[in-house]
């Protein structure tokens, strides 16, 4: 049981780091198109 515990919380902090970059990616891309509708780009 003790293995399978660690495999799955290696699993989740693989998929949380991928999460993690996505939203970053979001949330650049949200402030690139806020800028351009500013006009400021």
């Amino acid at each position: 049981m003790k293995q399978d515990a660690i495999k799955r919380l290696r699993e989740l902090e693989k998929e949380n780091a991928r999460l993690k970059r996505a939203v970053a990616d979001q949330t650049l891309d949200k402030a690139i198109l806020k800028k351009i509708a500013e006009g400021k780009w």
